[in-house]
């Protein structure tokens, strides 16, 4: 076993996971059509991964029984008591409640065997609906309780990680696709991370394998027969960064480094994301009992690349069309980069944000459950004929002031809300003409307004920025929305 410090990386000072984490996604595809892995027999391929350093094991509770088979090898294997078992949590979306939240963390305590989980990451489906911040702030309960040892998170994007992060969620890691191909966490992701010390768990690295030999010189594949589903998936990745012509270039450039290393392309790939800013861990598939590659991920550690090596994959990969929006977009926004490319084999709807309410006039309404709508009597908007008037709104949520004395991250949330009462309407961002924006001190006129650049970015509506003193201690910006949805 390699017991160099190279091996391992430091989440928190009480949760250090291997740099190469093996990824137990595929047991879902292992048990389709109704095989069943028997979890004593299956768990056993886990051995030869710990025996090699190979420690960290990232799952989710809906891998098929990938949690089960983990929790046998870490409570019934001698090599297991070494392992580090990470999950995640992947909700639908809609309202929830605690009792909703402790009960899907109880399901994964019970199937890891275990009284505490190492590292509990989060996904949410839709940042409009504010229940995503309160299922966070549960689990935080859950944490203080002792039954998650560490919280990360999983697919988000930079905006949502600053909000989280700046509210208080003690975030240790976000895991994201990032691959030679996929260049989105190197810009604002890894910016948030170094400001509030997250580590990204980097996932895709292979791009489903197309980083590999087996590609290098083939002509571009159809996928539509007997293509795996990573493979559609990033085959679509491949084709947003400029298609297969790019694709082939990168891949030869990589080929010649690797050959003067003497490793394969997919350890010059994996090695590259490794060595970028914040980076804790890359995940790499498994397919436990059919294939191990533990020999070959252990190359990683033989080599470096050089700075001549670097600024050979930079120049391939400067003609790459950059993949769009920020992380995790892929889930939540077209062009969705699945492997269906829509959400049909994740969700079935996504339920509007706030209720629509009859109001007068003939006017409908929604409110976002602040106290002073009640009190000063308004609505969070109100829709006549196509017309949406978004009211003032800061960054309110509940009892909870949502952002921290972090202006940008309040300034998403305001975002977030202004979208959640357009949506609800039945409009979009998109549908949005004028916004005003009020910031308590001038000083933070700019990350405010990097926010709204962030939101608005082809869309323009007409602004105004100026200062004014806010209600309530601690608010650092308040805005206001026009929207005219078409008939």
């Amino acid at each position: 076993m390699n017991k160099t410090n190279d091996l391992y990386t430091e989440l928190a000072p009480d949760l250090t996971i291997s740099k190469v984490l093996t990824g137990l996604w595929q047991i879902a595809d292992m048990e389709k059509d109704g095989n069943i892995l028997d979890p004593n027999v299956t768990s056993l391929a886990m051995a030869p991964y710990v025996e090699a350093g190979l420690t960290t094991f990232d799952m989710a509770d809906h891998y098929g029984s990938a949690e089960i088979i983990a929790g046998t090898f870490k409570n019934k294997h001698q090599l297991g008591k070494k392992a580090t078992l990470l999950t995640k949590w992947v909700p639908k979306p809609g309202k929830s409640s605690f009792e909703e939240t402790r009960a899907a963390i109880q399901i994964s305590l019970n199937r890891l065997q275990t009284k505490q989980i190492d590292l509990m990451q989060f996904h949410a489906w839709s940042y409009p609906d504010p229940t995503w911040l309160d299922q966070l702030f549960w689990l935080k309960e859950l944490k203080a309780e002792g039954l998650i040892k560490h919280i990360g998170l999983t697919n988000f994007d930079s905006a949502h990680l600053r909000i989280a992060c700046a509210s208080g969620i003690p975030i240790v890691s976000n895991q994201i696709c990032h691959s030679l191909i996929d260049q989105r966490a190197s810009g604002e992701m890894t910016k948030v991370c170094q400001e509030y010390g997250v580590k990204i768990l980097a996932f895709g690295t292979l791009a489903g394998g197309f980083l590999s030999e087996k590609w290098l010189g083939k002509t571009e594949p159809l996928l539509e027969n007997e293509a795996t589903w990573s493979q559609m998936k990033y085959k679509r990745f491949i084709d947003a960064a400029g298609g297969w012509a790019k694709f082939q270039n990168l891949l030869k450039s990589v080929s010649r480094i690797a050959e003067k290393h003497q490793v394969s392309i997919a350890n010059v790939a994996t090695k590259f994301i490794l060595e970028q800013p914040q980076v804790g861990g890359v995940i790499i598939g498994a397919r436990l009992g059919q294939s191990a590659h533990v020999e070959e991920t252990m190359k990683l550690f033989s080599f470096s690349l050089s700075e001549k090596d670097k600024a050979t994959i930079q120049e391939a990969q400067s003609i790459l069309t950059p993949i769009p929006g920020d992380c995790g977009d892929e889930y939540r926004k077209p062009p969705f980069l699945t492997a269906s490319g829509d959400l049909s084999h994740h969700l079935d709807s996504f339920p509007k944000p706030y209720e629509v309410k009859a109001g007068a006039n003939g006017s409908v309404q929604v409110f976002s459950g602040t106290v002073w709508e009640g009190m000063a009597g308004y609505s969070r908007a109100t829709r006549r004929g196509n017309r949406i008037s978004v009211s003032g709104t800061t960054a309110t949520h509940g009892h909870r002031m949502i952002g921290g004395n972090d202006a940008g991250a309040q300034a998403h949330f305001v975002l977030d809300k202004i979208e959640a009462a357009i949506t609800s309407f039945g409009g979009k961002m998109e549908d949005v003409i004028r916004t005003r924006i009020f910031v308590n001190n001038i000083n933070d006129w700019e990350p405010v307004a990097r926010a709204h650049g962030q939101r608005f970015a082809g869309i323009q509506p007409a602004n105004t920025l100026v200062e004014a003193k806010l209600v309530g201690e601690g608010y650092l910006v308040e805005i206001e929305a026009e929207a005219e949805v078409g008939s």
